[in-house]
C-alpha cells in the first residue's frame, strides 16, 4: 500500500541502468574500474618502452651489426601477430587472468592452465627482477656506488608498495614515467636529426650488416633478442577488470601502443647505429648514454642517466602489478587458493597476491644476472603466447553475448609459427631457468590442489567468476 497518493513503485528488482554493473554480469568486479582508454594505453607503451631499449641496442648490434633496425622491426610485426589474438580475447573475456584464463577455457585441463599461469607470471616476476638489478647498475652508478644486490631488493620492496596502494595510483605513476621515457628515447631521435645536419653522422652504417653471415639468419637471431624490448603488450589483458569498457578499450590500445612503442624503437636504433660505431655500441652496457655523449648537442649523462632509472623502475612496476593481477584472477577461476583472490578493504588491491609476487621476486634477484632473467622471460612467454595464440582458434566455437574484437584466422597460426621459430634462438641457459620456474609451479599446483580456502571473519575474498567452465 502507497502512502500519501504517491505513483506505485513497480516489484521486482530495479532495473540496471546503462553501463552499470551486476551480479554475474562478465564486467561484474569488486576491483576498481579507475584505468581510461587513455591511461590504458600510457599503461602498455610505458610497459614496453620499459628499460629494454635503453641496454638492449648494443647487443643486438653485435649480432646483427649497423642495420640494428631491421632486427627491431622484424621483432614487432611478430609480436603483432600475438598481439591481435590478445586483442580478441580480452575483448570476448574482459577478466583478470590474461593468458591463463584463455588457456583454461579453451582446454580445462587444471594443470596445463597452472603452468601456463605460473609462466606468465613467472616472466613478470623475471623481467622485473632484472630490471631492478638493472637499476642498480651502471645508470645508478652515475649518482652514487651502492651493492646491486642492496638496491635490487629495496628497489623492489617499494615497487610492491606502490602497487598496494592502489591501481589508481600506480597508473598514474606510469602515465609520469612513460612520459619521461618517451622524452628520453626523443631526445635520442633529435640528437640524430642534428648530428646527420652537422654532418657527424654516418647513415650508411644503419644499412651495413654483420660480415660472415646470412642475412636473414642474422636479423632472426637479432629479432629473438630485440623482442624482449617489444614484450609488454601482455601485461595490460591482466587488469581487465580496472579498464573502464575494456571492449571497446583493448583493440585500439593494444595496437596503437605496439605501433607507437614500434617506431620509437626504430627511429632511436637508426639514430644510434649512425651517431656511434657499431663496435662500440656492443661494448656498451649503456649503449644510449653512447648517443649522448657522441652527439652534437650537449645534454648532461646525469639527466640521461636519470631518465634510463625512471625507464627501468616503470617497466618493473608494470611487472608486477601483472604478476598479481594473475594470481588473483586465477584465484576467481579456482585454479589457485581463494588466499590469492583477497583484497584489501580500503585499497582495494589483491594485497595476498603483492606479497607472494615480491617474495619470489626476491628470490629471483638473489639467483640470476640482469642477461640470465631476461633470456628466462622471454622463454616464458613464448610457451604462453604459443597456447594463447591457439586457444584463439579454440575458443572460436564458444560464442558470447557481446561483441567483440575478432583476429584474422591466419594472425593466430602465424603467431604459433613465429613463437616456435624464436624458441629455436633461446640459449640454453635460458631454458634452464624457464625450466625450473615451471617446476617450482608444479610443485606449488601438486601441492595447493588440495588446499581449502577459508574466509576469516571480516575479510573480503573474491567470489570465483561464473560461466564458461
Amino acid at each position: 500500500m502507497e502512502l500519501g497518493g504517491g505513483k506505485p513503485r513497480p516489484v521486482g528488482p530495479r532495473p540496471r541502468r546503462p553501463g552499470e554493473e551486476s551480479e554475474g554480469d562478465d564486467l561484474a568486479t569488486p576491483l576498481r574500474r579507475g584505468i581510461s582508454r587513455r591511461t590504458l594505453l600510457f599503461f602498455i607503451v610505458g610497459d614496453m618502452l620499459g628499460g629494454g631499449i635503453y641496454t638492449l641496442v648494443g647487443e643486438v648490434g653485435a649480432e646483427v651489426g649497423g642495420a640494428i633496425w631491421t632486427a627491431f622491426l622484424l621483432a614487432l610485426i611478430l609480436a603483432a601477430f600475438t598481439a591481435v589474438g590478445y586483442a580478441e580475447l580480452v575483448t570476448k573475456y574482459p577478466k583478470a587472468g590474461g593468458a591463463a584464463l584463455y588457456v583454461n577455457r579453451a582446454f580445462s585441463v587444471p594443470l596445463v592452465t597452472f603452468l601456463v599461469t605460473f609462466a606468465v607470471m613467472a616472466s613478470g616476476i623475471s623481467s622485473a627482477s632484472a630490471l631492478a638489478r638493472a637499476f642498480g647498475g651502471d645508470y645508478l652508478s652515475a649518482f652514487v656506488s651502492v651493492p646491486t644486490l642492496l638496491v635490487a631488493f629495496v628497489f623492489i620492496v617499494l615497487v610492491a608498495l606502490i602497487n598496494y596502494r592502489g591501481i589508481v595510483e600506480s597508473v598514474r605513476l606510469n602515465v609520469a614515467f612513460t612520459s619521461i621515457e618517451v622524452l628520453g628515447l626523443l631526445l635520442i631521435v633529435v640528437i640524430g636529426v642534428a648530428a646527420v645536419v652537422a654532418g657527424t653522422a654516418d647513415p650508411g652504417r644503419a644499412f651495413e650488416f654483420k660480415e660472415g653471415g646470412s642475412v636473414p639468419v642474422l636479423i632472426l637471431a637479432g629479432a629473438s633478442l630485440s623482442f624482449y624490448a617489444l614484450i609488454g603488450f601482455e601485461d595490460s589483458v591482466n587488469v581487465a577488470e580496472e579498464v573502464k569498457d575494456p571492449r571497446k578499450a583493448y583493440p585500439l590500445a593494444l595496437l596503437g601502443g605496439l605501433l607507437i612503442a614500434g617506431v620509437l624503437y626504430l627511429l632511436v636504433t637508426i639514430t644510434a647505429s649512425m651517431v656511434v660505431p657499431t663496435d662500440r655500441l656492443a661494448g656498451s652496457s649503456g649503449p644510449l648514454l653512447e648517443v649522448v655523449r657522441l652527439g652534437p648537442i650537449a645534454i648532461p649523462e646525469r639527466v640521461f642517466s636519470a631518465i634510463a632509472l625512471f625507464a627501468v623502475a616503470n617497466g618493473a612496476l608494470i611487472n608486477m602489478i601483472m604478476a598479481s593481477r594473475i594470481l588473483y584472477g586465477m584465484s576467481r577461476e579456482r585454479i589457485l587458493p581463494k588466499i590469492f583472490g583477497r583484497t584489501a578493504e580500503a585499497r582495494q588491491t589483491p594485497w595476498f597476491a603483492i606479497i607472494f609476487t615480491t617474495v619470489l621476486a626476491m628470490i629471483a634477484i638473489a639467483t640470476g644476472d640482469v642477461e640470465s632473467l631476461a633470456g628466462a622471460t622471454v622463454t616464458l612467454l613464448l610457451f604462453a603466447f604459443i597456447l594463447v595464440n591457439i586457444s584463439v582458434l579454440v575458443l572460436r566455437r564458444e560464442k558470447v553475448e557481446h561483441d567483440h574484437f575478432r583476429a584474422p584466422s591466419v594472425m593466430p597460426v602465424l603467431g604459433v609459427i613465429v613463437s616456435l621459430g624464436l624458441l629455436t634462438q633461446q640459449a640454453g641457459e635460458d631454458f634452464i631457468r624457464a625450466g625450473a620456474f615451471l617446476l617450482i609451479g608444479a610443485v606449488l599446483w601438486l601441492v595447493n590442489r588440495q588446499a581449502k580456502g577459508v574466509d576469516p571473519p571480516g575479510e573480503k575474498t573474491a567470489q570465483p567468476a561464473t560461466g564458461g567452465d
